[in-house]
């Protein structure tokens, strides 16, 4: 069995399924967000005026098929000088768009020198800038600045409201077997790709199974206080109901040494209130998908087994 995997989302979270997802088949196409406006992607989006290379860099390391000298050369990060806080993965494919002219096919050629195995294509090739609306009414723009005034999200907007998908990306949604969302940062990872022209409509019509898998912790300025359904309700409110048919979620106990240093920053875990999803129509999966080490993720190995197991029901 060989399936043909899509998955959409961006941050920490994609890359953590596609190592995961590669030991099971190679036809995964990720789908990722270029809304990201901090950090050094931001820096070289605004002076290059390219879209920001860090979550298609952590993709592509995530597929790799390369010796470790080579992940962590494209990890680095330069601790001094001009250079300081970029990461070398993040220059190397903006000296790759540079060279060829075409962000994309300098994805592609990415993917050749680290043998990866699949594909990773941007959800658009527009210069998109997110806005998120809170709950009093107020309004800020730039995906690096949701997060701080730590209110409560209504909705989330890309500028332009029309870009554009790649051809490759909806032609990959139509051939799925699986159509994966999550996990990942709820309204600045995961619902920037919904929010791209015609991508809703396309993995709703879509004839392969739609999982989004919720994240374990609530994130600071996002979803605190969000429970699992607080998390489909999102999704549905960003997209359509029928965009969704499983639901993964947690049941892992995330230990007391690692409770406490998230508390501390606000996160908790999200509570898993099946029930709720199960009345408004999706079927739910439990199960302990935690990684087991000093930061709280889902195990990459976990996870993909029990992706794979709904495919194959």
């Amino acid at each position: 069995m060989n399936p043909n995997v899509v998955c959409v989302g961006g941050g920490t979270g994609l890359p953590n399924l596609l190592r995961g997802l590669k030991k099971y088949t190679s036809n995964i196409t990720a789908v990722v967000t270029v809304a990201d406006d901090g950090g050094s992607s931001g820096i070289i989006r605004d002076e290059l005026k390219i879209p920001p290379p860090g979550d298609i860099r952590n993709c592509l390391l995530a597929l790799a098929d390369t010796e470790p000298l080579m992940e962590n050369l494209f990890q680095y990060r330069f601790t001094a000088g001009s250079f300081k806080g970029h990461s070398f993965g993040n220059i190397f494919l903006a000296a790759m768009t540079e060279m060829l002219g075409d962000f994309e096919l300098a994805i592609k050629e990415s993917s050749k020198v680290l043998a990866v195995r699949g594909r990773v294509l941007p959800s658009t090739l527009d210069d998109v800038v997110l806005e998120a609306e809170y709950c009093d009414g107020s309004t800020v723009w730039g995906e690096s600045k949701i997060p701080q005034p730590k209110r409560q999200i209504k909705r989330i907007r890309i500028r332009p409201e029309d870009a554009k998908p790649l051809d490759e990306a909806l032609e990959a949604l139509e051939k799925a077997d699986a159509v994966i969302l999550g996990p990942g940062s709820l309204y600045t990872s995961v619902i920037p790709n919904l929010l791209v022209k015609d991508m809703v409509k396309s993995i709703a019509e879509s004839r392969a199974k739609k999982i989004y898998v919720v994240n374990i912790m609530t994130q600071p300025g996002e979803t605190t206080g969000y429970s699992a359904y607080d998390h489909v309700r999102a999704i549905i409110e960003h997209s359509r109901s029928d965009l969704l048919e499983y639901v993964v979620v947690n049941t892992g106990k995330v230990p007391e040494e690692l409770l406490y240093r998230y508390r501390v920053d606000g996160a908790v875990p999200v509570i898993c209130d099946s029930e709720k999803i199960r009345a408004i129509g999706y079927n739910v999966v439990e199960a302990d998908i935690l990684n087991y080490t000093d930061v709280v993720r889902h195990s990459p190995e976990k996870l993909a087994g029990i992706i794979m197991s709904i495919i194959k029901t």
